[in-house]
């Protein structure tokens, strides 16, 4: 695991706390990718499946876990692309906000 990795896995757990209703997995490219779901924060696998994947560079990710980006902001200016349940996605944005 990196240390961009283990950074995000310790910065969505702070601000989800015990978890999230649904399940989203964040690709960070070119570091790898964390899942969320209802049993907390955690590294993910190649196997992890999830309702929404959003993938985004590590600067884009970084940026919206600070609340220097708004999640809906980078999607719609193409920095962070969406694969899923957009409803999952826009609700686990409201949860970073």
């Amino acid at each position: 695991m990196t240390s961009v990795i283990e950074a995000a896995v310790g910065a969505l757990s702070q601000k989800l706390g015990g978890g999230f209703d649904g399940s989203a997995k964040f690709v960070i490219e070119g570091e790898g990718a964390v899942i969320v779901d209802g049993g907390g924060v955690r590294a993910a696998t190649d196997t992890d499946n999830a309702d929404v994947t959003m993938t985004a560079d590590s600067d884009t990710f970084q940026d919206i876990l600070s609340g220097d980006l708004n999640p809906t902001s980078a999607f719609m200016s193409g920095k962070l692309k969406l694969d899923g349940d957009m409803g999952t996605a826009m609700k686990l944005g409201s949860a970073l906000a």
